[in-house]
């Protein structure tokens, strides 16, 4: 525990930001699963729709800082193969 009153702030601040940082990984956790549950149940519609919004989720972790930008246009290109891929198979 902390003594001195500085290093108590910055315990409560890391607690606060510990839990944001959690509440959006697990937001852009389960906007990314929509995407693929949508692609492997073949709804393509539903797959064009989520993936727009896992996109954007992706871009607003990356910009917190909660993923690094590599790490999330990596993320957005393969849920994007796989939206592109189900709409050519359908086709």
């Amino acid at each position: 525990m902390a003594n001195i009153k500085s290093a108590m702030k910055r315990n409560r601040q890391t607690v606060k930001r510990t839990q944001r940082n959690r509440e959006i990984r697990a937001r852009l956790r389960t906007f990314c699963k929509k995407v693929i549950t949508a692609v492997e149940s073949g709804d393509i519609k539903v797959a064009q729709s989520t993936l727009t919004i896992a996109i954007s989720e992706l871009a607003i972790s990356a910009r917190k800082g909660i993923i690094h930008q590599n790490q999330a246009s990596r993320r957005a290109k393969r849920l994007n193969a796989k939206v592109k891929q189900l709409a050519t198979a359908a086709s």
